[in-house]
């Protein structure tokens, strides 16, 4: 569940777990259990070397824009394709997101969106000198 502002962003029972090497968990989202009304379009992209071409979302709730907080992989290579079409968010901008009812902290740095749960055991990457790992 995502919530920011009183807001319920994103809340599903159906979500993608993805993991990548010392990465903590990143979640795609149904389109269907996300509330697109406060997505709006940023041309922001970037490339994954597994999963393809990202797209990116600004989230807009009435005077606050959060930029390129949300992604999707439209297109995804063919062992993603349970994804296309769903959305990821990176934690840190947001009041409140939650995984099976526990606070998710955003994995250090500011590139990546894994979400951190007491489940999860590290290091990850994203702290100083874990450019290369």
């Amino acid at each position: 569940m995502i919530r920011h502002n009183g807001e319920t962003l994103a809340e599903t029972r159906k979500a993608w777990r993805t993991l990548e090497t010392s990465h903590p968990p990143t979640y795609y989202l149904p389109p269907e259990d996300v509330a697109t009304e406060f997505l709006a379009p940023n041309p922001h992209r970037s490339l994954c070397e597994w999963k393809g071409q990202a797209r990116y979302w600004d989230v807009v709730l009435s005077d606050e824009r959060i930029q390129a907080a949300c992604w999707c992989y439209p297109d995804p290579a063919t062992a993603f394709r349970p994804i296309a079409g769903y959305y990821a968010f990176y934690p840190s901008p947001f009041d409140e997101c939650l995984v099976d009812g526990e606070r998710a902290l955003p994995q250090p740095g500011g590139f990546y969106g894994g979400w951190i749960t007491s489940r999860e055991a590290g290091p990850f990457k994203g702290v100083p000198g874990s450019r290369y790992w």
